[in-house]
């Protein structure tokens, strides 16, 4: 089966780099380069994601996590690298780095094809919009038009991920954060996206608002078969979402394997450490 997805030594440094940033901390405990001082958000990375699997990333605040899930997404612009996508509906075989197409062609692939839910709610919706219009907005960018269409879209998302659809005219400003991250997973899946990515989706929910906005997601990826990548630095979201895990370290990947043999039987001595503070 070919891969989704490809990437192949994916770095981001933030600062003027030496040139030689990555080499220099390879063996280093932190991504600040002792040369030049840049930081080394995401240093050579590299995996590749099939369809319909789920893939975790793991590990602490600044490993690098998020910055990875930015670059996949166009938030942000790479240093260096190359990723390759295979998805009809944006026009992608896996065999041009999407990082060298234009931003027309890169908006193109995160309009038809990639879904994000943020962290912080605040960055993935417009509080002040409508549930249903922060929808209807991504539905635009995928070339709908017509108004009843969307809304008839918009109410049977909001409906699949737990919102009432009586609510769907209210702004997300009026919502619990649980509700939140539920209306921007119906956003994400709007376009109906063949990756769909997960920033810390729980992160600062109450623990019963954790569990049923995992057990959606879980439901989604049974009924729709999407691929995902979940990042978090709860290993507890990992084991019960993800078939296969990488474990990130100051930008860089320290391990990686099924999700079962990491969290089981750690290798790497980062990786044991993690398990061991949250068992």
């Amino acid at each position: 089966m070919k891969p989704l997805l490809e990437v192949r030594g994916l770095t981001k440094i933030f600062g003027d780099p030496c040139g030689h940033c990555v080499e220099q901390i390879k063996d280093a405990d932190t991504n600040i380069c002792p040369v030049c001082g840049s930081v080394v958000a995401c240093g050579d990375v590299s995996f590749d994601l099939y369809p319909g699997e789920v893939l975790g990333v793991v590990g602490e605040s600044g490993s690098g996590k998020s910055t990875l899930v930015r670059l996949l997404h166009f938030d942000w612009e790479a240093t260096a690298g190359r990723v390759y996508y295979n998805m009809p509906q944006a026009n992608q075989n896996g065999t041009e780095n999407v990082l060298d197409l234009s931003p027309y062609y890169k908006r193109q692939i995160r309009n038809t094809s990639l879904g994000i839910v943020y962290q912080n709610a605040h960055e993935g919706l417009r509080m002040n919009v409508t549930a249903g219009g922060n929808i209807a907005e991504r539905l635009i960018t995928a070339n709908w038009r017509n108004v009843g269409n969307m809304r008839t879209r918009s109410a049977t998302l909001l409906n699949r991920t737990e919102i009432p659809v009586s609510r769907m005219d209210e702004p997300p400003r009026n919502f619990s954060g649980g509700m939140q991250q539920r209306v921007q997973i119906a956003k994400a899946l709007s376009c109906n996206p063949a990756l769909l990515l997960l920033d810390e989706v729980t992160t600062g929910l109450d623990l019963s608002v954790q569990a049923r906005v995992l057990d959606l997601i879980r439901s989604l990826h049974r009924e729709l078969h999407i691929s995902m990548i979940v990042v978090s630095h709860d290993l507890g979201v990992i084991r019960t979402l993800t078939s296969r895990t990488m474990v990130m370290k100051h930008g860089r990947v320290v391990e990686s394997g099924l999700t079962d043999q990491i969290l089981e039987d750690p290798q790497h001595k980062y990786t044991q450490l993690l398990v061991s503070s949250q068992l």
